[in-house]
Protein backbone atom coordinates (compact mmCIF):
# COMPACT_ATOMS: atom_id res chain seq x y z
CA UNK A 1 0.00 0.00 0.00
CA UNK A 2 1.26 3.48 -0.93
CA UNK A 3 2.52 5.35 2.06
CA UNK A 4 0.11 8.01 1.04
CA UNK A 5 -2.39 5.91 1.20
CA UNK A 6 -1.35 4.72 4.93
CA UNK A 7 -1.23 8.35 6.58
CA UNK A 8 -4.83 9.01 4.80
CA UNK A 9 -6.07 5.93 6.34
CA UNK A 10 -4.73 6.61 9.71
CA UNK A 11 -5.96 10.41 9.69
CA UNK A 12 -9.52 9.34 9.15
CA UNK A 13 -9.14 6.89 12.33
CA UNK A 14 -7.75 9.77 14.52
CA UNK A 15 -10.31 11.92 13.35
CA UNK A 16 -13.40 9.75 13.80
CA UNK A 17 -14.64 10.42 17.32
CA UNK A 18 -17.89 9.80 19.29
CA UNK A 19 -20.23 12.61 18.83
CA UNK A 20 -22.48 13.01 21.50
CA UNK A 21 -24.85 16.33 20.23
CA UNK A 22 -25.23 16.39 16.24
CA UNK A 23 -26.57 19.77 14.61
CA UNK A 24 -30.18 18.93 14.00
CA UNK A 25 -30.27 21.28 11.31
CA UNK A 26 -27.72 18.98 8.66
CA UNK A 27 -28.63 16.37 7.00
CA UNK A 28 -26.76 13.64 4.97
CA UNK A 29 -27.25 13.49 1.36
CA UNK A 30 -29.10 10.47 0.50
CA UNK A 31 -25.69 9.29 -1.95
CA UNK A 32 -23.80 9.59 1.07
CA UNK A 33 -26.37 7.61 3.11
CA UNK A 34 -26.21 4.77 0.54
CA UNK A 35 -22.35 4.91 0.56
CA UNK A 36 -22.17 4.34 4.28
CA UNK A 37 -24.89 1.77 4.49
CA UNK A 38 -22.73 0.22 1.33
CA UNK A 39 -19.68 -0.19 3.58
CA UNK A 40 -21.66 -2.05 5.99
CA UNK A 41 -22.96 -4.30 3.12
CA UNK A 42 -19.73 -5.25 1.98
CA UNK A 43 -18.39 -6.37 5.37
CA UNK A 44 -16.61 -10.06 6.16
CA UNK A 45 -18.66 -12.40 8.11
CA UNK A 46 -18.44 -15.67 9.59
CA UNK A 47 -19.49 -17.95 7.42
CA UNK A 48 -20.55 -15.00 4.35
CA UNK A 49 -23.60 -15.47 6.37
CA UNK A 50 -24.25 -11.62 6.52
CA UNK A 51 -26.03 -11.52 9.94
CA UNK A 52 -26.78 -8.20 9.42
CA UNK A 53 -30.30 -5.70 8.50
CA UNK A 54 -30.20 -2.61 8.41
CA UNK A 55 -33.26 0.23 9.59
CA UNK A 56 -32.91 3.56 8.53
CA UNK A 57 -34.59 6.32 10.70
CA UNK A 58 -34.71 9.42 10.08
CA UNK A 59 -38.18 10.90 10.61
CA UNK A 60 -38.13 13.31 13.62
CA UNK A 61 -40.54 11.54 15.61
CA UNK A 62 -39.03 8.17 15.03
CA UNK A 63 -35.46 9.44 16.54
CA UNK A 64 -36.98 10.52 19.63
CA UNK A 65 -38.84 7.74 20.09
CA UNK A 66 -35.13 6.12 19.85
CA UNK A 67 -33.64 8.21 21.72
CA UNK A 68 -36.47 7.85 24.72
CA UNK A 69 -35.55 4.12 24.38
CA UNK A 70 -31.50 4.55 24.20
CA UNK A 71 -31.72 6.15 27.85
CA UNK A 72 -32.37 9.99 26.66
CA UNK A 73 -28.99 10.27 24.95
CA UNK A 74 -28.99 13.12 22.98
CA UNK A 75 -27.08 12.27 20.05
CA UNK A 76 -30.09 9.66 18.89
CA UNK A 77 -32.76 12.49 18.39
CA UNK A 78 -30.15 14.91 16.79
CA UNK A 79 -28.46 12.63 14.57
CA UNK A 80 -30.01 13.53 10.78
CA UNK A 81 -30.16 9.31 11.00
CA UNK A 82 -29.91 6.74 13.17
CA UNK A 83 -29.51 3.09 11.71
CA UNK A 84 -30.38 0.46 13.74
CA UNK A 85 -28.66 -2.71 13.13
CA UNK A 86 -30.51 -6.16 13.41
CA UNK A 87 -28.83 -8.90 14.14
CA UNK A 88 -30.37 -11.70 12.47
CA UNK A 89 -31.80 -14.88 14.79
CA UNK A 90 -34.22 -16.97 12.75
CA UNK A 91 -32.59 -16.88 9.53
CA UNK A 92 -29.70 -18.48 10.94
CA UNK A 93 -31.20 -21.53 11.65
CA UNK A 94 -29.77 -24.40 9.97
CA UNK A 95 -32.74 -25.34 8.33
CA UNK A 96 -34.01 -21.99 7.28
CA UNK A 97 -33.39 -21.96 3.69
CA UNK A 98 -31.86 -18.45 3.74
CA UNK A 99 -28.18 -20.08 5.29
CA UNK A 100 -28.48 -22.67 2.33
CA UNK A 101 -29.12 -19.50 -0.13
CA UNK A 102 -26.04 -18.01 1.12
CA UNK A 103 -23.49 -20.89 1.44
CA UNK A 104 -24.39 -22.20 -2.24
CA UNK A 105 -22.48 -19.25 -3.37
CA UNK A 106 -19.20 -20.50 -2.71
CA UNK A 107 -20.06 -24.28 -2.09
CA UNK A 108 -21.68 -27.02 -4.96
CA UNK A 109 -22.49 -30.88 -4.44
CA UNK A 110 -20.63 -32.58 -2.08
CA UNK A 111 -18.93 -29.36 -0.58
CA UNK A 112 -22.10 -27.85 0.23
CA UNK A 113 -23.37 -30.87 2.23
CA UNK A 114 -20.24 -30.77 4.04
CA UNK A 115 -20.31 -26.89 4.57
CA UNK A 116 -24.25 -27.39 5.96
CA UNK A 117 -23.28 -30.08 8.66
CA UNK A 118 -20.40 -28.34 9.66
CA UNK A 119 -22.78 -25.08 9.98
CA UNK A 120 -24.98 -27.52 11.68
CA UNK A 121 -22.70 -28.37 14.35
CA UNK A 122 -21.35 -24.94 14.66
CA UNK A 123 -25.17 -23.84 15.20
CA UNK A 124 -26.07 -26.35 17.87
CA UNK A 125 -22.37 -25.32 20.31
CA UNK A 126 -22.70 -21.55 19.86
CA UNK A 127 -24.13 -18.88 21.47
CA UNK A 128 -25.89 -17.04 18.26
CA UNK A 129 -27.30 -14.56 19.67
CA UNK A 130 -23.88 -13.37 21.10
CA UNK A 131 -22.47 -14.69 17.72
CA UNK A 132 -24.46 -13.02 15.39
CA UNK A 133 -24.02 -9.64 17.19
CA UNK A 134 -20.37 -9.61 17.00
CA UNK A 135 -20.75 -10.27 13.64
CA UNK A 136 -23.21 -6.43 13.17
CA UNK A 137 -20.04 -5.04 15.26
CA UNK A 138 -17.67 -5.29 12.34
CA UNK A 139 -20.04 -4.18 9.86
CA UNK A 140 -20.49 -0.81 12.28
CA UNK A 141 -17.04 -0.08 12.44
CA UNK A 142 -16.85 -0.44 8.88
CA UNK A 143 -19.82 2.30 8.42
CA UNK A 144 -18.20 4.96 10.88
CA UNK A 145 -14.91 4.87 8.81
CA UNK A 146 -16.92 5.03 5.60
CA UNK A 147 -18.64 7.89 7.24
CA UNK A 148 -15.58 9.84 8.80
CA UNK A 149 -13.62 9.52 4.99
CA UNK A 150 -16.91 11.41 3.88
CA UNK A 151 -16.81 14.30 6.59
CA UNK A 152 -19.71 12.95 8.40
CA UNK A 153 -19.87 12.36 12.39
CA UNK A 154 -20.69 8.92 14.18
CA UNK A 155 -21.88 7.95 17.79
CA UNK A 156 -22.35 3.72 18.24
CA UNK A 157 -24.71 3.27 21.05
CA UNK A 158 -24.71 -0.01 22.81
CA UNK A 159 -27.29 1.15 25.28
CA UNK A 160 -30.83 1.21 24.48
CA UNK A 161 -33.67 -0.86 26.15
CA UNK A 162 -34.20 -3.54 24.00
CA UNK A 163 -37.97 -4.05 24.52
CA UNK A 164 -38.57 -0.70 23.61
CA UNK A 165 -36.55 -0.37 20.38
CA UNK A 166 -37.94 -3.71 19.18
CA UNK A 167 -41.53 -2.14 20.20
CA UNK A 168 -40.90 1.19 17.45
CA UNK A 169 -39.75 -1.36 15.15
CA UNK A 170 -42.71 -3.18 14.90
CA UNK A 171 -39.92 -6.35 14.90
CA UNK A 172 -41.44 -10.23 15.02
CA UNK A 173 -40.33 -11.93 17.93
CA UNK A 174 -37.23 -13.78 17.38
CA UNK A 175 -36.08 -12.82 14.11
CA UNK A 176 -33.64 -10.63 15.20
CA UNK A 177 -31.61 -9.37 18.08
CA UNK A 178 -30.86 -5.86 18.50
CA UNK A 179 -26.83 -5.39 17.92
CA UNK A 180 -26.54 -1.87 17.97
CA UNK A 181 -27.75 1.72 16.83
CA UNK A 182 -25.83 4.06 15.07
CA UNK A 183 -26.21 7.69 14.65
CA UNK A 184 -24.81 9.54 12.21
CA UNK A 185 -24.98 13.38 11.21
CA UNK A 186 -22.42 16.39 11.27
CA UNK A 187 -21.48 16.97 14.99
CA UNK A 188 -22.53 20.34 16.63
CA UNK A 189 -19.07 20.89 18.04
CA UNK A 190 -15.85 19.76 17.64
CA UNK A 191 -14.15 16.30 18.51
CA UNK A 192 -11.36 16.95 20.55
CA UNK A 193 -7.69 15.05 20.28
CA UNK A 194 -8.25 11.16 20.28
CA UNK A 195 -7.11 9.50 23.38
CA UNK A 196 -5.55 6.12 22.85
CA UNK A 197 -3.39 3.53 25.14
CA UNK A 198 -0.20 3.06 22.53
CA UNK A 199 0.50 0.15 21.14
CA UNK A 200 3.58 -0.92 23.34
CA UNK A 201 0.47 -1.68 26.02
CA UNK A 202 -1.49 -3.51 24.18
CA UNK A 203 0.58 -5.49 21.99
CA UNK A 204 2.34 -8.46 23.08
CA UNK A 205 4.46 -10.16 20.11
CA UNK A 206 5.30 -13.95 20.71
Amino acid sequence: MPTDMKAQLLEIFHRRHACHRFDPSRSIPREDLEFILEAGRLSPSSFGLEQWHFVVLTADEDKKALEAACFDQPQVGTASCDVVILAKLAELDPDNPYVERLLAREYAGEQLAAALANYRTFHATTDVTAWSITQCHIAAANMMTAAAAIGIDSCAIGGFRPDAVSQLLALEPGRYAIALVLALGFCAEPGGEKQRLPLAELVQYR
